[in-house]
């Protein structure tokens, strides 16, 4: 596994990840439209996007319905097949654990996450977790990840 941490200072390497995430911000703010928790997901293969996910944990009252799970199984359902191998996943917060573990499972090539989870995320509680080939990178559009989920936690607590 192989991990990459993005700065506001990269190249234009990163113009085709800010697009994918700009596009998981989209899913994102579409769950906090339903009062979900602002989590958005998509996965892309050969450069198009196959799979949109957001959470709908509250809608379906279903512990297992992150925006990650929702578009793995979209993806597999387009593809025809459980395994993601050539198809990167862009989610605007760090996985959980079981996120991880169902993306261990798909066999994703690559994981772009916005931001960091430091009280949920996998990479502090189970960082083995993915395939060993799957690369992650993070820290694309960090600051605009973080600050839709903060901000849906601020309005609740008013």
């Amino acid at each position: 596994m192989s991990i990459s941490y993005y700065s506001e200072n990269d190249s234009n390497d990163i113009d085709e990840d800010v697009y994918f995430m700009k596009q998981a911000l989209i899913e994102a703010q579409k769950a906090g439209d339903r009062d979900e928790v602002p989590i958005g997901a998509v996965i892309v293969c050969q450069g198009r996007i196959i799979a949109r996910g957001h959470n709908l944990t509250e809608t379906l009252n279903d512990v297992t319905a992150h925006a990650e799970m929702q578009a793995i199984t979209a993806a597999a359902q387009f593809l025809g097949g459980k395994y993601l191998t050539d198809c990167t996943l862009y989610v605007t917060v760090e996985p959980c654990v079981m996120c991880a573990g169902a993306l261990g499972w798909s066999q994703i090539a690559r994981i772009v996450y916005g931001s960091s989870d430091e009280k949920r995320g996998f990479m502090r509680f189970a960082p083995n977790t993915l395939h060993p080939k799957t690369k992650i990178s993070s820290g694309i559009l960090d600051s605009e990840c973080s600050k839709l989920v903060k901000d849906f936690f601020k309005n609740k607590r008013i």
